[in-house]
């Protein structure tokens, strides 16, 4: 995927950074404490967005959230005062990040892989800045296996992909495993098509 998408799509987040948290209530507070819960150690949010899970993050965490819109970020930095964790918040590209190999003890992504032009570059990111016994936490829609909803979100991702440049039918269990990450726990949240997956590098 060119550069050219990516900017497409941070320029669509941009725009909606403002008013995010109101379209944004698939993922219900209970959900986020649950999958925030688990992160441990120095942790890395990937597509931190507008920060609404920096709260749920231990005070033993060292958390620093990445975001290729400046907007989002700057809604972020409004709910910092909120995290009992310390987070550092860095404008950075999922599918290019600046760290080094073997840095984190847990990588977390929430509705994020939907978005990346290129996911499994995206992925394969992830799991080099992992270190070889941390997890990658990853809280995912995907396309359903149901035929009728799975042709459904296909139609629908057109638009969905316009407004607000998410891909609501990807395969990411599919690209999960494309970017050579070792699926511990798969876990249907909600319709087979919302997943809880840990994953190791």
């Amino acid at each position: 995927m060119s550069v050219d998408a990516t900017e497409i799509i941070r320029r669509r987040y941009n725009r909606t950074a403002l008013f995010y948290d109101w379209m944004d209530q698939m993922i219900s507070p209970t959900l986020r404490e649950k999958v925030i819960s688990l992160a441990s150690g120095k942790a890395l949010e990937i597509g931190v967005g507008t920060g609404k899970n920096l709260k749920y993050y231990s005070p033993d965490c060292d958390v620093i959230g990445i975001d290729f819109s400046p907007g989002m970020l700057q809604q972020a930095r409004k709910k910092m005062t909120s995290a009992k964790a310390s987070v550092q918040l860095l404008e950075m590209d999922a599918q290019n990040l600046q760290f080094a190999d073997n840095t984190f003890d847990t990588v977390t992504a929430t509705c994020v892989f939907c978005s990346v032009p290129d996911p499994v570059r995206g992925l394969l990111e992830a799991k080099r800045v992992c270190k070889p016994d941390g997890k990658i936490i990853l809280l995912e829609h995907v396309r359903s296996d149901n035929p009728v909803l799975g042709w459904l979100m296909d139609a629908i991702n057109p638009v969905s992909l316009h407004l607000v440049g998410s891909n609501i039918n990807r395969r990411t269990v599919d690209n999960i495993l494309e970017a050579g990450l070792t699926i511990e726990q798969d876990i249907n949240v909600s319709a087979n098509i919302l997943k809880l997956i840990i994953a190791r590098p």
